[in-house]
C-alpha cells in the first residue's frame, strides 16, 4: 500500500472533521493509507460518535469560555483539543483484517515515530480496561493498548470503518489542559489525575513540525519508503465543503 504525507495549517473543529471523512472517501477508491496531522483553530471538546452528551454537557459554558463544540466520526470519550497535536490516518481494508490488528499497526508508527522525538513510550497494559461511557475525559486513565508514558495516557485513539476502509484518529497531549472538559459538564465530575504530556517527557514543547517530521519519518522506516506528501486538490477541498453540513449541524453534534 501506497501512503501519503499530509500536514495542514489549523482549522476548525468541523472542518477537521469533515476533510478527515473527505479522507476516508478517497481511500475507497485511491488505495493509498494517509498520515495527516493537524492542529485546531480555537480550544474545540470533540464528543464521541456515539457518545450521549444531552444532559451531560453545557453548550453554553463552553462557548463562554471560547470553547468550540464538535462530534467526530470516530466513537470515544469527550476530549479537548487544544494544547495538542491531532493525528489521523485512513486507509482501505484490503485486505479488510481485524480492528485490533490495523489499530495495533498504527499504533506501531505512533511508537516509533514519537520514540525519534525522545518521548519513553509504551503500550498499555493488556490488563487495562476500555473506558466505559462517562462525563469524565478521555485522558481519565488509558485502556489496554493505548500509548503511555510511565502508566499515564499520552495518546488517545478511536477508529471507524465505513463501507470498505477505515477512518483512525487521535489525540497526543503538549499540556495537559483535559480537567477543563470536566468543568464543562452539567453535573460534578471528579478531576482526572494528571495525563502524560510532551512538554513533561522531553522538558521542552516540541512543535507540530517536529511531531509531524518523526511521525512521517516512522511511515517511511516501517511503512512505505517513498511515502510522498498529498496535495489538497480540488476533489478533496470540495469534498470537504460537502461534508461541512454534517459537523456544523446541532442536529448531529447534539443529536443523543
Amino acid at each position: 500500500m501506497h501512503w501519503k504525507l499530509l500536514l495542514t495549517p489549523p482549522r476548525s473543529g468541523a472542518e477537521n472533521m469533515a476533510l478527515d471523512e473527505a479522507l476516508l472517501e478517497r481511500a475507497r477508491t485511491s488505495g493509498d493509507a494517509v498520515l495527516r496531522v493537524y492542529t485546531w483553530t480555537q480550544p474545540t471538546l470533540s464528543f464521541g460518535r456515539n457518545q450521549t452528551v444531552l444532559g451531560t454537557y453545557h453548550g453554553d459554558r463552553a462557548r463562554e469560555q471560547g470553547v468550540d463544540v464538535v462530534r467526530r466520526p470516530t466513537g470515544g470519550r469527550s476530549l479537548l483539543h487544544d494544547h495538542e497535536v491531532t493525528y489521523s490516518v485512513t486507509a482501505p481494508l484490503t485486505p479488510p483484517g481485524s480492528l485490533r490488528e490495523s489499530y495495533a499497526r498504527i499504533n506501531r508508527l505512533l511508537v516509533d515515530g514519537l520514540r525519534r522525538l525522545g518521548v519513553a513510550v509504551e503500550i498499555a497494559a493488556p490488563h487495562e480496561r476500555s473506558l466505559p461511557p462517562s462525563a469524565s475525559p478521555c485522558f481519565e486513565r488509558p485502556a489496554a493498548g493505548e500509548l503511555v508514558v510511565g502508566h499515564r495516557k499520552l495518546v488517545g485513539s478511536a477508529q471507524w470503518r465505513d463501507d470498505g476502509a477505515l477512518l483512525q484518529h487521535g489525540s497526543i497531549l503538549v499540556e495537559d489542559d483535559q480537567p477543563l472538559v470536566s468543568t464543562l459538564a452539567e453535573n460534578a465530575v471528579p478531576m482526572p489525575e494528571p495525563a502524560a504530556t510532551l512538554s513533561e517527557a522531553l522538558d521542552r514543547v516540541p512543535t507540530i513540525d517536529e511531531v509531524a517530521t518523526a511521525l512521517f519519518d516512522a511511515v517511511r522506516a516501517l511503512e512505505c519508503a517513498d511515502a510522498s506528501e498529498l496535495v489538497l486538490d480540488a476533489p478533496l477541498e470540495d469534498a470537504t465543503q460537502r461534508l461541512l453540513d454534517r459537523y456544523t449541524d446541532d442536529r448531529w453534534t447534539w443529536r443523543r
